[in-house]
């Protein structure tokens, strides 16, 4: 009985990341801006309409800044170390922070992977290492 349960509930909490990711937007990186301005890159409307949506994009895990880190950056392309970890002055147009729960295990930098999670924008700054973002998805599944 416990193995039936157990099996059910793994049943269960796959279906429910298929849902969450049927549901997402496809974003891609060369979707992500629509130019350029005086103070920077600008974001496109389709990153507008789908601020504080669900979104799946792909890429790839640069390292972390630490082992113990709650976020990664997603790139568009493989990078083996942390891209533009200064400030949102240096923010590049290939890259996205992906916030997780729990500290992350570093995959391999040129692993491709999928993240489905909540689209945020907006400059932020990660008050335990001071990384500053302008992109972020607040992750709900990450795929490999």
């Amino acid at each position: 009985m416990r193995k039936f349960l157990l099996t059910s509930f793994m049943a269960l909490l796959l279906a429910l990341t298929g849902i969450t990711a049927a549901f997402a937007e496809e974003l891609s990186f060369d979707e992500i801006y629509s130019g350029y301005q005086d103070g920077g890159l600008v974001f496109s409307d389709k990153v507008a309409s789908l601020e504080g949506g669900q979104v799946t994009m792909q890429g790839y895990m640069a390292p972390p800044l630490t082992p113990t880190i709650h976020f990664f950056v997603l790139t568009a392309v493989p990078m083996s170390i942390c891209p533009f970890c200064n400030s949102d002055a240096d923010w590049p147009e290939d890259i996205v922070v992906v916030k997780v729960n729990e500290p992350i295990t570093a995959l391999p930098y040129d692993t491709p992977i999928t993240v489905t999670g909540t689209l945020e924008t907006g400059s932020e700054t990660d008050e335990e290492t001071g990384f500053v973002s302008q992109l972020r998805i607040n992750a709900d599944s990450i795929t490999g």
